[in-house]
Parts: C-alpha cells; sequence; structure tokens
C-alpha cells in the first residue's frame, strides 16, 4: 500500500480559496445592481488572483511526485571496476554508473559486454557471476530495452540472481549488440519516461565507446 501524503491537504489550499473567492466575486456581481468602475476593475483583479490559485493548486498537483514504497536493498556497497579496460574506458564508466546512481532511482548498476561484467556497483550481492537468462537475451536480440516495474510479480525475477534479493525493479538496457546495462531500483514502478530516455542515451555513449576502443586494439 502506497504511504499517505502529508500534505496533500496543503497542495488543495489554493484550489478552495481560488474556487471560493471565485463564487463570492460572481455572487457579488449578480446582486449588485449598478457597476461602477471601480468595482469592475476591482472584479478584473479578483478573477486573476482567483485563476492564479487554482493554476497554483493544479501546478503543485502535477509536480508532487507521488512517492512508491521503497525497501533497504540486502547487500553491500560496491564498487568493482575492471581494471584490465583501458583508463579512458575506465574513467567513462565511473562517470556513467555515478550520474546514473545519483541522478535517478537507481540503487543496484551492472555494466555487461561480451560475456564480461565490465562493472558492478551500487548496492549488490556477494554473487558477481553473471549468466543471460530469457529476459537478458531478449534485449540483445531484440536491441530493445525491458522495464521490468515490479520485479516480484514476475516469473523470470529467478535469473537476476545477481541483484539484491528484494530489488523491487529491473531496467536491462541495450548497450550494442553484444552489451547491456542492468539497473536496479529499490522502489516498483519508480523509473520515469526521462529517466529511461536518459539511461538510453547513456547506453548508447558507453557502447560507442567500446566500439571504438575494440576497434583499436
Amino acid at each position: 500500500m502506497a504511504k499517505s501524503d502529508p500534505n496533500s491537504i496543503v497542495r488543495l489550499i489554493p484550489f478552495a480559496v481560488g474556487g471560493l473567492a471565485g463564487t463570492l466575486l460572481l455572487v457579488n456581481r449578480l446582486l449588485t445592481e449598478s457597476l461602477t468602475p471601480t468595482q469592475a476593475r476591482s472584479d478584473v483583479v479578483g478573477i486573476i488572483v482567483c485563476a492564479v490559485l487554482i493554476l497554483t493548486g493544479l501546478i503543485w498537483q502535477r509536480v508532487q511526485p507521488r512517492s512508491p514504497d521503497s525497501v533497504q536493498l540486502v547487500g553491500t556497497e560496491v564498487f568493482d571496476l575492471d581494471r584490465t579496460l583501458p583508463e579512458t574506458l575506465q574513467t567513462e564508466l565511473a562517470w556513467a554508473s555515478h550520474l546514473l546512481l545519483t541522478n535517478t532511482v537507481t540503487r543496484s548498476l551492472i555494466v555487461w559486454h561480451d560475456g564480461k561484467t565490465l562493472l558492478r556497483r551500487g548496492i549488490l550481492p556477494e554473487q558477481a557471476v553473471i549468466k543471460p537468462g530469457v529476459i537478458l537475451q531478449r534485449v540483445l536480440d531484440k536491441q530493445k530495452p525491458i522495464y521490468l516495474v515490479a520485479l516480484a510479480v514476475y516469473p523470470g525475477k529467478i535469473e537476476f540472481d545477481y541483484l539484491p534479493e528484494n530489488t523491487q525493479g529491473v531496467i536491462c538496457q541495450p548497450m550494442g549488440e553484444k552489451g547491456a546495462l542492468i539497473l536496479g531500483a529499490n522502489a516498483p514502478r519508480s523509473y520515469t519516461r526521462q529517466d529511461e530516455q536518459w539511461i538510453s542515451a547513456i547506453a548508447d555513449k558507453l557502447a560507442y565507446t567500446l566500439s571504438q576502443t575494440t576497434s583499436s586494439e
């Protein structure tokens, strides 16, 4: 069950005040037999104020995120980077993983390419061996990301034994034809469309760097 929002009533105040003020202005106008220029100007100002209040209420409702239930992931803080990689690639992997862990809901991150684990970072279990299961293989074959919004309800969750056992959401993002970013979140349905676009862009950048590194060897 989602947690109740203690500020929900506060965010309704602009609606209530704007609606009440607008109603009173309308009643006052209907009861006024002779409208003076001063009252007309006052009505215009009042209408503008009411509109601003109602608009503020709409904005508050729109931008207030609904915080899904989150859990404390089972695992330890890890930062394992393949030190045999070129220094420039190591730097880019560290940079990209830092961005994803600090700017999205990602708490666990794995960079996997051509049968090798290039990076493990975030909260992760001791299990470090990645065996591509049906879901990851489909991502590689179709070259399309898969977002498991609530991992617990998917039978295929058993293939993600290299992520914390109570991971709530997973994104498998293709990274070129041979690789993938695997991201785990501590709350279900917590990745936004903007997060998905951001993850896709970073995966494309890493895929390009990997292709350049491979071609130069």
